[in-house]
C-alpha cells in the first residue's frame, strides 16, 4: 500500500466518512479515527463542525492546500449571489474536478497528475494547471498522443460514477464539455456537504 492510498484512508477515517464514496470503504475495517487516540470521538462544538465541513470539502478535492481553498472562499464571497453556491460553482469549474467526474481519471489525484503530466487540453490548447478555472462552453480533451494511456482507457471502459448533467461526454473522442455552472444540489456527492459552514468558519 502506498503513502498516498494511506494517506487518502486517513482523511476517510478522520472525518468519519467514505469521502469518495469508493467501493473499497476504509471505514469498513476499522471504524474510527487515526492515531493513539483516534477511537475517542467527541461531540463537536459549533466551531468543530465548521472545521469539519471545511476539511471535507477541501479534502474531497485531493486534499487541496489551504491557500488555494482560501482563495476560493475570497473569490466566491465577492460574487454575486449565495457564497456557499459560489464556492461549489467555483469547485465544479477546476479542470481538474472535471476530469475526474468525466471518468477520464479514476480518482481527483489521478485526473491532478494527468494534467500535470501534459495530456489534456482545454479548447484545443495544452493547460497543466489542475487549478484551471473553466468557463460555459470549454471544451476538455485527451491530447491525440495521450488517447491510448492505460489509466484513461481504464477509468473510460470501467466508470465509476455518473455523468453529472452539467457535463456532456464523448467517449470515443475522449472529449468533454463544461455546459454550465451548477448548484449544490446538482453535484453527486457521496457524502453530504455542507458549504454554508464552510463560509461561517472563514468568516468569523
Amino acid at each position: 500500500m502506498t503513502k498516498r492510498i494511506t494517506a487518502k484512508y486517513k482523511i476517510c477515517r478522520r472525518l468519519g466518512v467514505n469521502l469518495w464514496g469508493r467501493a473499497k470503504n476504509p471505514l469498513a475495517r476499522r471504524d474510527y479515527g487515526p492515531g493513539e487516540h483516534g477511537q475517542k470521538r467527541r461531540k463537536l462544538s459549533p466551531y468543530g463542525l465548521q472545521l469539519q465541513a471545511k476539511q471535507k470539502l477541501k479534502g474531497y478535492y485531493a486534499n487541496m492546500t489551504e491557500r488555494q481553498f482560501r482563495r476560493l472562499y475570497e473569490l466566491a464571497s465577492r460574487m454575486r449571489g449565495d457564497s456557499a453556491e459560489n464556492l461549489i460553482g467555483l469547485l465544479e469549474r477546476r479542470l481538474d474536478a472535471v476530469v475526474y467526474r468525466v471518468n477520464f481519471a479514476p480518482t481527483m489525484w489521478a485526473a491532478r497528475q494527468l494534467i500535470n503530466h501534459g495530456h489534456v487540453t482545454v479548447n484545443g490548447r495544452r493547460v497543466n494547471i489542475p487549478s484551471y478555472l473553466l468557463r460555459e462552453g470549454d471544451v476538455v480533451e485527451i491530447r491525440e498522443r495521450s488517447k491510448n494511456h492505460p489509466m484513461v482507457l481504464e477509468s473510460v471502459q470501467r466508470p465509476e460514477r455518473e455523468v453529472p448533467d452539467y457535463l456532456s461526454v464523448d467517449y470515443k473522442a475522449l472529449r468533454a464539455q463544461f455546459l454550465r455552472v451548477p448548484k449544490l444540489a446538482e453535484v453527486p456527492y457521496p457524502v453530504q456537504m455542507e458549504p454554508n459552514l464552510v463560509i461561517e468558519y472563514y468568516s468569523r
